[in-house]
Formats: C-alpha cells, sequence, structure tokens
C-alpha cells in the first residue's frame, strides 16, 4: 500500500492501516469537538461572551438546512422542502437572529470571510438573497474584498439565483459533486449527470464568480478505483480552484437516513485507503497543491499560498485562510466560535424558531475554554495543517511547560509504530503516515476518552 502526498512515495504498512484507519476519531475541525459541547452554556452565557468583546475581526456562518431531496450519504443537519413557505419563515427567523446578535456587541466586528452553509442555501429566492446580503452588510463590517462563499447544489441552481450571487459580492462558490458514476449516484439517491454540473458552473463564471470548490467522496457504497478515477477526470475538465476529496462517514445510529445504505456495498479500509490515494496521485498530476488532509488547490490559490507559509488555519468549513477567533454562527444548528468558547443554536428548525420568535438567542448548547483547551487546540491544529508542531514553542505563548504532553504511552506508542518523528519539542508525521493525522493528532486531545460519534479515520 502506498501514500503520496506532496511529490513524496512511501509505504504505509497495511497493518499500521488497519490498527489506526479504523479507529472511530474527529475530524478536528475545532477543539474540543461538538459531541464534548454542553448545555452548561446558556443564552444568557452567550449574551456575556458577545458584550464583552472589544471591536474585532470575525468571520459569518449562515446555515440553510433545506434541500430539494435527501442524499442517503448526508451528516448535514438538513431537512427535505417540497414547497417555499417553510423555507420563507425561515429565513424571518434567520434575519431576526442576525440582528439579535448584533444588537449584543459592544463594537464593530470587521468581517473578512461570509459562508453560506446547508443544506442548499440557493433554494430561497434571488430576492432574499439580495435583502439577507444588505443586512449583514448593515449589521457587520465588510470589507470590500472579503472572500463570500455559498454551498450548492447544482442540480437545482437557477440562472437568475447566479446572477444575483455575483450582484451581491460572493466570490467562491463550493459545489456538491461526490462521484460521477451513475451506478454511485442511485446508490446515495443524488442522481446529478456531468451537464448540471458544467451548466452550474458555466454560469457562476459568467456570474464573476471566479472560485469554484467541487466536493469530492470516496468511500461510497458500489465506488471502485476506476469510478473515483473517472470522477476526476470529469471533475478536471471544469477547471475547479479547489477540491475537497472526504471519506464517507457511515454513522447510521445518528443519521437514520443511512440506513437505506446496503452495508455489503461499502469499500473496506484498504479499498478507501486506496480510492483516497488514486485520487491524490491523479490530482497532484495535474497541477493542484495537497493541503493538509483532505484538500486540494491550484498553485496560485490562496489556500496554496497559505499552506506553503505556516498560515494554513482549520475550522468547521475545513482548511481555511481564515485566521479570525471570531465567528458567529445564524441558523439552526450553526456553531460559533468566540475567544471565551464555542455556542452552537438549537439543531431543530422549529426549536430554533420557537427561540427566535421569542426574542431569544437559540442556544442550546456550548463549551467555554480552559488555558489547557486553548493549547491542546493549538497543538492539534498545526499537526492537522501542517504535519508537524514545535510544542514548546506553542507551550511559550500559553506560559505552560511543555513535558506533560510528550509523557505518556500514547505518544511512545505512535512512536514506536514508525508514524512521527520526534527532535526535542518537535513532532513531526512522517511522509507514509499522513493519511493516519487524526491517529496522531488524537494523542494530544484529553476529552477524546469521554465519547462521541466520529467516523474512521481514513
Amino acid at each position: 500500500m502506498t501514500a503520496t502526498h506532496y511529490g513524496v512515495t512511501e509505504t504505509l504498512d497495511p497493518g499500521l492501516l488497519a490498527r489506526y484507519g479504523n479507529a472511530n476519531l474527529p475530524r478536528y475541525t475545532s477543539y474540543p469537538t461538538a459531541p464534548h459541547f454542553t448545555p452548561a452554556v446558556s443564552e444568557s452565557q452567550y449574551r456575556n461572551w458577545l458584550a464583552e468583546m472589544p471591536p474585532s475581526s470575525g468571520s459569518l456562518y449562515l446555515h440553510v438546512p433545506f434541500c430539494k431531496a435527501m442524499c442517503w450519504y448526508c451528516g448535514c443537519h438538513t431537512t427535505v422542502a417540497s414547497r417555499d413557505g417553510p423555507i420563507s419563515r425561515y429565513l424571518d427567523h434567520l434575519t431576526a437572529e442576525i440582528d439579535l446578535v448584533a444588537g449584543q456587541l459592544s463594537g464593530d466586528l470587521t468581517v473578512r470571510h461570509v459562508h453560506f452553509g446547508g443544506g442548499t442555501p440557493t433554494l430561497m429566492p434571488p430576492a432574499r438573497m439580495r435583502l439577507l446580503m444588505a443586512q449583514l452588510r448593515t449589521r457587520f463590517c465588510i470589507v470590500e474584498d472579503a472572500e463570500i462563499a455559498i454551498e450548492i447544489d447544482p442540480r437545482t441552481l437557477r440562472h437568475e439565483m447566479a446572477k444575483m450571487l455575483g450582484e451581491c459580492g460572493f466570490n467562491r462558490a463550493s459545489l456538491g459533486v461526490q462521484s460521477f458514476d451513475h451506478d454511485v449516484q442511485k446508490a446515495i439517491n443524488r442522481v446529478q449527470s456531468f451537464e448540471e454540473t458544467a451548466k452550474a458552473v458555466r454560469s457562476l463564471r459568467e456570474a464573476g464568480l471566479r472560485a469554484i470548490n467541487f466536493d469530492l467522496i470516496y468511500g461510497l457504497p458500489g465506488q471502485t478505483l476506476n469510478s473515483c478515477l473517472e470522477t476526476v477526470r470529469l471533475a478536471l475538465k471544469l477547471c475547479p480552484e479547489r477540491l475537497a476529496v472526504f471519506g464517507y462517514a457511515h454513522v447510521p445510529s445518528f443519521k437514520p437516513h443511512q440506513r437505506k445504505i446496503d452495508e455489503r456495498t461499502l469499500p473496506d479500509s484498504e479499498l478507501r485507503f486506496a480510492q483516497s490515494r488514486a485520487i491524490a496521485d491523479a490530482l497532484l498530476q495535474a497541477g493542484y497543491v495537497e493541503i493538509g488532509l483532505d484538500h486540494y488547490a491550484l498553485p496560485d490559490d490562496p489556500l496554496s499560498r497559505a499552506a506553503a507559509s505556516g498560515r494554513l488555519h482549520r475550522n468547521f468549513q475545513g482548511y481555511t485562510t481564515d485566521a479570525a477567533d471570531v465567528l458567529l454562527g445564524f441558523g439552526a444548528s450553526a456553531i460559533g466560535r468566540l475567544p471565551q468558547g464555542y455556542v452552537q443554536n438549537e439543531s431543530r428548525s422549529p426549536s430554533y424558531q420557537k427561540a427566535v420568535g421569542a426574542g431569544r438567542l437559540p442556544i442550546a448548547r456550548g463549551y467555554g475554554f480552559h488555558d489547557d483547551d486553548r493549547l491542546r487546540g493549538a497543538i492539534i491544529e498545526r499537526l492537522m495543517c501542517d504535519y508537524r508542531v514545535d510544542i514548546a514553542s506553542i507551550c511559550s505563548s500559553f506560559a505552560s511547560e511543555p513535558a506533560g504532553l510528550l509523557a505518556g504511552p500514547a505518544l511512545a506508542e505512535i512512536a514506536s509504530a514508525g508514524l512521527i518523528e520526534q527532535d526535542g519539542w518537535k513532532v513531526s508525521v512522517l511522509p507514509h503516515a499522513r493519511p493516519l493525522v487524526r491517529s496522531i493528532a488524537a494523542v494530544f486531545d484529553a476529552h477524546l476518552h469521554r465519547g462521541g460519534t466520529h467516523s474512521r479515520a481514513v
């Protein structure tokens, strides 16, 4: 079994893949991860945190949890909307929440990143998108060159909405592709032709959105190496600036609709790994730069430049150039991050709307940071982004001693397994072990043993 990263090809022992790749671990888009949020962080706590924030820089995330049909692989908080009424009522509450949160801030928030996720946020009427963006620009200081991004299902994108996105200043779109294999598409209830995707890309580029992302998934039911490579071949014909390549997370106990997928047709860990590496090799040969664990970008893309200069970050959208420590989340299930900790809104849309309708911030749970959380989170982020970390340097910025972090059997075990190299306080993931970086980052996770639903590491 071979692994190719940054032009380096090494052998990954099948025993190591079986030992570490089958572990259920977080993707570490946050630390601590969402399963450790609790109701101890309440609406009143969030109000206090917002009021305590001085004028600062931050980012905005808006969640629109509606789709026209349910994709059986989906792990997102979303529901099927057959009519426009539920979407309209939800947007009324979303705009009300934005006003509620903005009213709690003691100073201006300068915004450099805005992200609309879902669900399918482009299901809203174009005129409603115009009003929503006008509201955001009124309530926050969105800089002229801000990255304004949106997630799109190409099957439902209309020309009028693509045009409106350009008029509203959107400059990046993330399109769900997953697979162009028709048999795989039928198995996941997402039949989407190449022509539909190509039409959406043309509409977006004509509207002025010059940065296009594709999401691909491996490990899907009935997926083969050849179908993965054919999907990459077709995707490259549309010249996306970035691609995110994720392993399918099969958690039917958490997402009941995934029970419609026949588990007997799912690839095993060895085939999943082979698929991920085949996709990586094809993208590297096409000139893309591998960014961390699962992203790829053209060499002149801001994500590639950030990775090359050690300025890459990781948040709920994956790898990012966003360095802000303030993220305001709006909408059902949305997660926000403030210097004091995380907050998450009510996940169910009716509960979310009931809270907002009563004039309350719709907080369901969260997590207040301790100094140790900030320290460990910084270490995990650098491992996930750079595959190396200088623990002494990070500890010094937290006035902490590094010795305790390098002690214990877990780190010694992965070192003896040949996954990392240590040079004093510096830890580096060896090239062949980079697909197992989640297993290595987990060594520094003080909360992991307390449970949570996670996907396989590879």
